[in-house]
């Protein structure tokens, strides 16, 4: 029996990578997604060798989380919790600084902890399972001037349930892994960093980062799926800097 995976955010993105990281590994995908215009269908065909399922989910909205949690077909054997609104993608939720700081930490760090709190008691129940939190080196590893207060609070609250869930997991048959990752090509990152800029300045952002390049979203979807593994328990509570040293001399941003 295929072991099973709950990718919240599934459609695009690192999200989108690590379905199809787990699906070619072999494993049963749930995933989530916000809307419709993200074309889960498009995503569930896309495979035939093993179940691909989307499920609609609004993280800010306490009986949706609810309601996803009961739908599921059983507990799964790894939950990723991936989905989040970025600085830039918050827009579309609202348009003044009250409701989106409200939504970044509602969608980013409150939901996510409900749905922890709700799938949490089955995995304890069963011995077994796997919980990898999405972060970001923004908020979860260090700070940069100018980025987004909310947006940064809601990083550095999903790194701290990563560390205490560490603590409260740690001689159990549960383990978490929290990933930070960096400046990854994905349509958030665009979004908030890149698409304001000309071509000239874009080039200028990627040439002040580490390794010269941005992050592909499969390197943070492949460092997923490993932590999975048996080789990856020992890294059972670490909150793992993804970002190609940017966490660790973040002052390559302002150079």
């Amino acid at each position: 029996m295929s072991k099973k995976v709950l990718i919240t955010g599934g459609t695009s993105g690192i999200g989108r990578e690590f379905v199809d990281v787990f699906a070619t590994n072999g494993f049963e995908v749930w995933f989530t997604y916000f809307s419709d215009t993200e074309k889960p269908i498009e995503v569930s065909k896309s495979y035939t060798q093993t179940p691909v399922t989307g499920f609609k989910l609004d993280l800010a909205d306490y009986a949706s989380v609810e309601a996803l949690a009961s739908a599921l077909p059983s507990v799964p054997d790894v939950v990723i919790h991936n989905a989040g609104l970025g600085s830039k993608t918050v827009e579309k939720v609202s348009n003044t600084p009250q409701g989106q700081a409200e939504a970044l930490i509602k969608v980013n760090a409150i939901g996510t902890l409900w749905l922890n709190n709700l799938l949490l008691p089955k995995m304890l129940e069963r011995g077994s399972g796997k919980i990898i939190l999405l972060s970001s080196v923004g908020g979860g590893v260090t700070q940069f001037p100018g980025f987004n207060y909310a947006d940064g609070m809601s990083k550095a609250a999903i790194a701290f349930l990563g560390r205490t869930l560490g603590a409260d997991l740690a001689q159990t048959g549960v383990d978490v892994f929290t990933i930070c990752p960096g400046a990854t090509n994905t349509p958030m990152f665009q979004a908030s960093t890149l698409n304001h800029l000309n071509g000239e300045e874009q080039k200028k952002v990627i040439a002040s980062l580490p390794k010269l390049r941005l992050i592909d979203p499969r390197e943070i979807a492949e460092l997923g799926y490993f932590l999975t593994t048996d080789a990856g328990k020992i890294l059972h509570g670490a909150v793992l800097d993804a970002s190609m040293g940017l966490g660790v001399n973040p002052g390559l941003l302002l150079k």
